[in-house]
């Protein structure tokens, strides 16, 4: 089936993409918005910006839709640049990255029956921790950039999500209650590699923005490396 990934550069819809291309399916695109508001309830925001160069190590199209972000009106923003994706591209799918958020994936699968279209969640309802052991074993390169939660330090801004992270988020998880996976929002993330990628990327600056007990990674330069 041809399809999109709806695309934010964190580890759940490159995961998403690394198992849609094992699906067999043709992704002649990925598909972005670029939020508004940090808040949104739909949208992945943080280093959004550098979607494109993602999108050049994994030598993929990117489409890129701008959007305010305002709870329910950001639907019509998805449903109207589907609307244009599916007359470009030919698709008959939307591949996207939810594991337990009903709010995004019944909105996101209500927007694709409206225009004839598949609505794909190929990581739902996948146990937590095994996901995560199978990102790490899998070879995806993934910095956590933002923290939002109890038990979760300006220290691990930047880190890398390998078997000694996966083994301190599971003592978080039996602790505080952290989502191994992050999907309450208590962690956001980046990929710099992986098995879908032609090309790495690294990571040349960045700074820590840390307030109130929660803060994120703002990266300022990177650069694609020849793997």
């Amino acid at each position: 089936m041809k399809v999109c990934i709806l695309y934010s550069g964190a580890k759940d819809s490159n995961y998403a993409l690394y198992l849609a291309k094992k699906m067999g399916h043709d992704i002649p695109c990925l598909v972005t918005f670029m939020s508004n508001n940090p808040e949104s309830y739909m949208f992945h925001t943080p280093n959004i910006k550098w979607v494109k160069i993602q999108a050049k190590a994994i030598e993929i199209p990117i489409e890129i839709f701008k959007t305010e972000g305002i709870k329910e009106l950001e639907l019509k923003d998805i449903e109207n640049a589907l609307k244009k994706i599916k007359k470009k591209y030919k698709i008959e799918g939307v591949v996207s990255g939810a594991i337990e958020s009903d709010y995004q994936r019944k909105r996101i699968k209500k927007i694709c029956e409206s225009l004839d279209l598949k609505s794909i969640n190929p990581l739902w309802k996948l146990n937590p921790e095994k996901y995560m052991k199978e990102l790490v074993d899998s070879g995806f390169k993934i910095k956590i950039v933002g923290v939002y939660a109890e038990g979760l330090t300006k220290d691990w801004l930047g880190k890398s999500l390998n078997k000694d992270t996966f083994d301190k988020l599971k003592k978080l998880n039996q602790k505080y209650k952290v989502h191994m996976a992050g999907e309450g929002g208590e962690y956001e993330t980046f990929v710099c590699d992986g098995p879908i990628f032609k090309k790495r990327i690294k990571i040349l600056r960045a700074l820590k923005k840390w307030k109130n007990n929660s803060g994120h990674l703002d990266i300022q330069e990177v650069k694609l490396i020849k793997k």
